[in-house]
């Protein structure tokens, strides 16, 4: 549907937009669960980022080596080598996340980040101040490589036997902004994952109430530093070193003796392992920030017609659709 639009609602909003794109939600059941009927059936929670401009309206971003994390993994099992990229590849083979470097040019080719959210929901609006962590699972060029974590999956264990992996329900479309904002007084300059919705086109539904995934929301993103100065308290134990990003240099320059930063730049999120904390801010962006998103899809009754209109326009159903179930996406509604 594309990365639709914002529009300046203030004279003067301290809004800087870095990122704009399109954003996918995504719940899986629980293994060997045919369905899931509420939140307790939800094994996991995706959030799927498609940057599709940077700031400035730059079409350059920066990710982690192709060579590097699952997505170098991926590729080398596939054959294609992934490239040097100015990543270490097998050379730190017992370094799991994301490192090195590349430039992407979004326009050319898309750029995806696939994001775990760790309490299987989005933060509650209502409980503002309340962090929920999540962190980056895969970075890549390939939709196929997405197409892949989402997808019906069998697999045994020494233990248990067969086991199946449910494919992925869609929860939701719409599009997104990352943004730095300068509230004033004392308070630092700070970073806000904004978004709308235009898949489900009736507002949230079952699922969507129940896992916080509402028509409109606004998140303080923090980035947490995978190397962070000793002494004091992490906040959460997070994931095993090995696991977390390796920045490059003037990246992990932006936490300087902090433990945590805002995700500015977005390029912070390109890297696999990547840690963040989101914290609700609120679910009226226009009254908080100045600044109203309007999607490519115009907002009506709803209703079945309309649901199928929409979906004959949805990137997510065109990408998507033939491994992820969409019928929460167009009605609303659990499995």
């Amino acid at each position: 549907m594309g990365q639709g639009k914002e529009v300046k609602t203030r004279p003067d909003p301290k809004v800087e937009i870095q990122e704009k794109g399109e954003i996918f939600f995504f719940y899986r059941p629980k293994v060997d669960k045919d369905e899931a009927r509420g939140p307790d059936d939800v094994q996991r929670m995706y959030i799927v980022l498609r940057p599709e401009s940077a700031a400035g309206d730059r079409a350059v971003e920066e990710k982690q080596a192709p060579d590097s994390g699952k997505e170098g993994r991926k590729h080398r099992h596939q054959g294609d080598g992934g490239g040097s990229g100015g990543g270490a590849g097998d050379k730190e083979e017992g370094h799991q996340g994301g490192h090195g470097k590349e430039e992407v040019n979004v326009v050319e080719q898309p750029l995806l980040r696939l994001v775990v959210m760790g309490k299987k929901s989005l933060p509650d609006p209502a409980k503002h101040g309340r962090p929920y962590w999540g962190y980056v699972e895969l970075v890549t060029t390939k939709l196929q490589d997405i197409k892949d974590a989402l997808k019906e999956e069998e697999y045994s264990t020494a233990t248990r036997g067969q086991h199946r992996r449910p494919a992925a329900r869609a929860l939701g479309e719409g599009v997104y902004r990352i943004l730095r904002h300068e509230s004033g007084g004392r308070r630092a300059p700070h970073t806000h994952l904004v978004y709308k919705l235009e898949l489900p086109t009736r507002g949230d539904g079952e699922p969507q109430d129940a896992l916080n995934v509402e028509p409109e929301a606004s998140f303080l993103v923090q980035v947490k530093n995978p190397d962070p100065p000793s002494g004091g308290g992490g906040g959460f134990r997070g994931l095993q070193s090995k696991r977390r990003a390796a920045f490059p240099a003037h990246l992990q320059g932006a936490f300087g003796s902090r433990r945590y930063a805002p995700a500015d730049p977005p390029d912070l999120l390109n890297y696999e392992g990547c840690e963040l904390l989101l914290i609700a801010a609120s679910d009226d962006v226009e009254e908080e920030l100045g600044l109203e998103l309007e999607g490519e899809v115009e907002e009506g009754e709803g209703g079945q017609g309309e649901e199928q209109r929409a979906a004959g326009c949805s990137d997510l159903v065109k990408m998507f659709g033939e491994v992820a179930d969409v019928k929460p996406l167009l009605s609303g509604s659990w499995d």
